[in-house]
C-alpha cells in the first residue's frame, strides 16, 4: 500500500492507466482532465476493457463522457436520485489487479488541492473495490443489483447502505490516543460530537479544516466550545484543502466522502482504511506538518 498526496496523485492515475493489460475500472465524480480521457483512449485501443463511470450532473464529466464515447470507451451516467439532490461522488480507479481509492477529482485544476489517494494492491481490498464498480455499472446500466452490506470490509460505500458512516463511527469509539482529521466540509452534528468525546476521554484531538467553505465556521466553533484543536489549511489561491481523512490511533480512514450529512447519508461514497504502518505514518508526517503551518 502507498499513500499518494495532492499532484503526484496524478503520477499515479498516469502510470496505473498507461501500465494496464487487462482493465481499467473508472468511477469519477469530475472527470475533466484531457491527458486522462487520451489515455484512457489509448488503453482501449491496445485491447484493455475500459469502463468508466460519471456523474451527469457535472458540466465537464458530460463532455468527458461524449469524448471517451468518441474514442471507443465503454461510458456509463450514474443514475442519480435528483429527488434527494444526491451526486456520485466516488472517486475510484482499478487497473488489472490495483486499486486507488480517495479524495482526488480529476478535474483540470485539481492537481492544486490539498488531497490524498490509498494505492492498494490487497486482494480483497481491490475485490471490493471491483464488486462496488460492477453494482454501479449495472445500476447505470438499468439493472440495480445493490450489494449487501458489508459491516467489516476495509472498503466502505454509501447509498446503498451507510458503511462510511458505520466506518467512521467504530473509529471514534476505539481511538484512545489521537485524533487527527484534515475535512474539506465538516458539518455533521454527530461526528461534531465524536470528535469533542474524544477529546473529553484524554485523546489528542486536532482539525484542520478548509477556510473557503462557509459550512465549516459553525463546526470550527463548536470544536472549540468542547476544547478540540482547530486550524484553518493554508490553501493558496484557486486550490482546496478537499481532503477527507482521519487518523485514529493507528487506524487510517480516507475517502472521497465528507463529513456532512449528505457525505454519510445521500450520495453514493467511497472511503477507505487502513492499518499499514508506512502509510499510517506518511499521514501522520504530513497531519504535523499541515498543523505548524494552519492558522489558528
Amino acid at each position: 500500500m502507498r499513500l499518494w498526496q495532492d499532484a503526484t496523485i496524478f503520477t499515479l492515475v498516469g502510470g496505473l492507466i498507461g501500465a494496464a493489460h487487462h482493465r481499467v475500472l473508472v468511477e469519477m465524480y469530475e472527470l475533466g482532465r484531457a491527458d486522462i480521457v487520451r489515455a484512457l483512449g489509448a488503453a482501449r485501443g491496445r485491447g484493455v476493457d475500459v469502463r468508466v463511470i460519471t456523474d451527469p450532473t457535472v458540466k465537464v464529466s458530460r463532455a468527458s463522457a461524449a469524448r471517451l464515447s468518441a474514442l471507443g470507451v465503454a461510458e456509463r451516467a450514474y443514475p442519480v436520485d435528483d429527488s434527494r439532490h444526491q451526486i456520485d461522488h466516488v472517486k475510484l480507479l482499478i487497473a488489472d489487479g490495483e486499486a486507488a481509492i480517495g479524495g482526488m477529482n480529476w478535474g483540470k485544476h485539481s492537481d492544486r488541492n490539498h488531497d490524498y489517494v490509498l494505492e492498494t494492491r490487497i486482494g480483497s481490498e481491490v475485490d471490493r473495490a471491483v464488486a462496488i464498480f460492477a453494482q454501479d455499472w449495472a445500476l447505470a446500466g438499468g439493472h440495480p443489483s445493490p450489494l449487501g452490506t458489508c459491516p467489516v470490509c476495509l472498503v466502505a460505500q454509501t447509498s446503498p447502505g451507510d458503511e462510511i458512516r458505520q466506518l467512521l463511527d467504530s473509529a471514534f469509539t476505539q481511538a484512545a490516543h489521537r485524533v487527527l482529521a484534515e475535512i474539506y466540509t465538516l458539518t455533521d452534528p454527530s461526528i461534531v460530537a465524536e470528535f469533542v468525546m474524544a477529546h473529553r476521554r484524554g485523546a489528542d484531538v486536532r482539525v484542520v479544516l478548509d477556510p473557503n467553505q462557509a459550512y465549516n465556521l459553525h463546526a470550527a466553533a463548536m470544536l472549540r466550545l468542547g476544547g478540540v484543536g482547530v486550524r484553518w489549511y493554508p490553501v493558496p489561491m484557486g486550490a482546496l484543502l478537499h481532503a477527507k481523512i482521519g487518523l485514529f490511533d493507528g487506524l487510517l480512514v480516507l475517502g472521497s466522502a465528507n463529513w456532512t450529512a449528505s457525505g454519510l447519508g445521500v450520495n453514493h461514497e467511497l472511503d477507505i482504511e487502513t492499518e499499514d504502518p508506512q502509510v499510517v505514518a506518511a499521514y501522520g508526517s504530513r497531519f504535523e506538518s499541515d498543523w505548524a503551518r494552519s492558522a489558528a
